[in-house]
């Protein structure tokens, strides 16, 4: 390849100058053919280039953040005061809610006694000075009970203690181990190797029969969970393959669906493994949609297979899938990528200035119009312009890019036309990282019935990290109120089973 900068309208202006000189025919064809195949070959390496690098990031990974592509932009950006720098590796001792809690009295003073500084005031409990102490310890430990036993020297009649009552694996146990496998992506086999060097041992067969068990209990509030979901304003769905070793007749492929329903402020993440897409998923959830409600609205990418045929919804498109197309090609095509994504930039700051001042869906609506509205209209007339111009080659990366913004404009700009639309699908690509790194641990599921055990821990676990409530928790509580549980699983979700507990008799 030569390192001669020619573009194509460069090529183009050589061709007509060629066309006006004093050349025989045969000449002018070979020296405009051979300048075009330049360009065209240029172009082919570059869109080679395109494939590599768009290869190596899948493999490595890389951030898409658009200060990176367009340095410049870095500059306008500036942290906010109260925003802590990112690493900075230090907790106050309030986000420590789930250890134990011992209170230490003053050696020497108590409520009431004179002060020993001015000795004329009398002193009194104030807020408490906390420190945190931090211990190490296996995921799941063990009692020994040593049972005394005695025996009559004459007649040989053996006595022996009564042993402790209780179950061998309790409820933190089972809630540990899900934890583990379906919270952390932990495998079995590498929670056994680790519970033996401990002393501890759990074989694999072990921690299935009692991750199996805590499902029981768990399985009412999933299904209610689900129920709940299908009343959400909006849902987030998408989709990522996943193994079964033996899975039900019929279509081979196997998926993981993920969904994100979002009701008021209230968030549900559900996890669906097996030979069904996310729009046929999405369809059994919304046939438990109550009757009068408006269409929900729907975020997905722009895949066919991820529309429920069934029942009709607002379809949105992920606006970030879009954004990725240019960001592929934004070395071959840097001017053109860079005014695109400096664009999208603007919705995006906008977006994030309705998150600060906290807008309502209607707000953010009617900031989203006057604020975006304008700049995704000129992307719009400036694509098309660039086409109908035939500035850009349709078949190329650019064109490819420009054509699928075009093509699924209404849906990529729903937020512009429907209060609560989101911009992109960012939340629930966040909720498939758990499946994504089962998928990487442990590679597969042996059963379509391990998969739906692994989709309802994934489900509640997800969950409570959206609802801010201890996943740990509320597992064993499941577990242990499993009769309550059956009986109005309502009452038992992560954001408001602290009260269901708190109200049952000592």
């Amino acid at each position: 390849m030569s390192d001669l900068p020619l573009s194509p309208e460069m090529v183009e202006a050589i061709c007509a100058r060629v066309d006006e000189s004093n050349l025989p025919e045969q000449d002018r064809a070979i020296i405009k053919g051979s300048l075009r195949d330049h360009v065209r070959l240029g172009q082919a390496y570059l869109e080679k280039s395109d494939s590599v690098h768009r290869l190596l990031r899948m493999i490595f990974g890389t951030t898409e953040k658009a200060s990176t592509i367009i340095p410049e932009l870095k500059k306008m950006t500036h942290p906010r005061k109260d925003e802590k720098p990112r690493g900075h590796g230090r907790n106050g001792a309030s986000s420590y809610t789930g250890g134990a809690r011992v209170t230490i009295s003053h050696a020497s003073l108590k409520k009431g006694d004179l002060c020993p500084e001015c000795q004329k005031g009398k002193i009194y409990p104030t807020d408490a000075g906390v420190t945190v102490r931090i211990t190490g310890s296996a995921p799941l430990q063990a009692t020994s009970f040593e049972l005394e036993k005695l025996r009559c020297n004459l007649c040989g009649e053996l006595f022996t203690a009564a042993p402790d009552e209780g179950p061998k694996y309790d409820a933190a146990s089972g809630a540990m181990i899900a934890l583990m496998r379906y919270g952390t992506g932990v495998p079995f086999k590498r929670l056994e190797r680790l519970q033996d060097a401990l002393g501890v041992p759990l074989p694999v067969s072990t921690q299935w029969d009692i991750v199996e068990k805590a499902a029981m209990p768990a399985h009412p509030a999933y299904r209610e969970l689900m129920r709940q979901a299908a009343q959400g304003e909006l849902v987030h769905t998408d989709d990522t393959t996943m193994t079964i070793l033996a899975p039900a007749d019929g279509r081979k492929g196997t998926f993981t669906t993920g969904m994100l329903s979002v009701a008021g402020e209230r968030k549900i993440a559900l996890f669906f493994t097996g030979q069904k897409h996310a729009g046929e998923n999405l369809a059994d959830l919304l046939a438990a949609r109550n009757k009068g409600l408006d269409l929900p609205i729907q975020m997905a990418d722009a895949l066919s297979r991820n529309e429920p045929k069934e029942f009709p919804t607002l379809l949105a498109n992920c606006l970030a899938h879009a954004r990725r197309n240019f960001i592929d090609v934004a070395e071959s095509f840097p001017e053109e990528c860079r005014h695109v994504i400096r664009l999208l930039a603007k919705v995006y700051e906008n977006d994030a200035r309705t998150k600060e001042e906290k807008m309502t869906a209607w707000e953010r609506f009617e900031y989203h119009q006057a604020h975006s509205g304008p700049p995704m209209e000129d992307l719009r007339k400036w694509m098309t312009t660039q086409f109908d111009e035939k500035s850009v080659e349709p078949n190329s990366g650019l064109g490819k890019a420009f054509a699928y913004m075009l093509k699924h404009w209404d849906p990529l700009t729903l937020f512009l036309r429907a209060p609560g639309a989101p911009l992109d699908n960012n939340a629930v690509e966040r909720s498939l990282k758990m499946a994504i790194r089962h998928r990487r641990n442990s590679l597969f599921y042996r059963t379509p019935h391990g998969a739906y055990i692994g989709d309802i821990f994934m489900s509640l676990i997800h969950t409570c990290r959206l609802s801010k409530i201890n996943p740990f928790d509320y597992l064993v509580a499941l577990q242990r109120h499993f009769h309550e549980v059956f009986k109005n699983p309502q009452d038992w979700l992560p954001w408001n089973y602290e009260a269901a507990v708190a109200e049952l008799p000592p």
